[in-house]
């Protein structure tokens, strides 16, 4: 079904956050995945793509810190979960305002909400949209066949933090095991910073959650 589907990533910024570039190679037609902070590198790989949504897992200010540039540059519409609508608007809430930025990160609000199980249809994709709270409150997961973008939720060997403002430590233990981990052991995580993985991989040797497997 995705023999079409190609992916490109990016890490960006001072925090390594990666962008994925999700192409249909048969139309050119282009979803966006985080667009990181100093998005350069990911604009060059844009130029030449018909990129017809950005998606957001979450909007910490390194995913969002290169948005205002790619809605430039692309025209195309962003997509986050109504829980972190406002997060785009406010420095105090993305995160911003916490580190010695040149300037604070405040985007227009998103053009369209986020539900948990929706499916959407783009660039000749069905993407399954996943809330997967934990790391933040809006976080959510995007699964296109057998590949997931989780965003800051599970990494290799690892987890998102939880220290942050919203987040919570016993409601990402839920999210990975009532969400992710229902999804099939050969799906590849796609996280927001490090090498991907796959789901049969982290329930195997992920020292946060082997323990929790039921």
């Amino acid at each position: 079904m995705n023999q079409n589907l190609a992916i490109e990533s990016y890490a960006l910024g001072a925090f390594q956050t990666n962008a994925y570039v999700v192409t249909n190679t048969a139309t050119n037609q282009t979803i966006v995945i985080d667009p990181g902070m100093e998005p350069d590198q990911l604009l060059r790989a844009l130029a030449n793509k018909n990129v017809v949504a950005i998606l957001l897992t979450h909007a910490h200010l390194d995913h969002i810190g290169g948005l205002n540039q790619v809605r430039e540059l692309t025209k195309a519409p962003v997509y986050i979960h109504p829980l972190e609508q406002e997060w785009l608007t406010n420095p105090d809430l993305n995160g911003s305002r916490r580190w010695n930025l040149p300037e604070l990160i405040i985007c227009e609000r998103a053009e369209h909400e986020l539900e948990d199980g929706q499916t959407l249809e783009l660039a000749g994709f069905h993407i399954q949209v996943l809330h997967t709270p934990g790391h933040s409150p809006g976080s959510c997961s995007f699964v296109i066949g057998q590949h997931c973008f989780g965003g800051d939720v599970l990494f290799n060997q690892s987890i998102g933090r939880t220290d942050l403002f919203g987040g919570d430590f016993e409601t990402l233990m839920i999210s990975i095991q009532d969400k992710l981990f229902e999804l099939d052991d050969e799906t590849i995580v796609y996280p927001g910073h490090g090498p991907k993985t796959t789901i049969d991989y982290e329930k195997t040797y992920n020292p946060f959650v082997t323990g929790m497997l039921r």
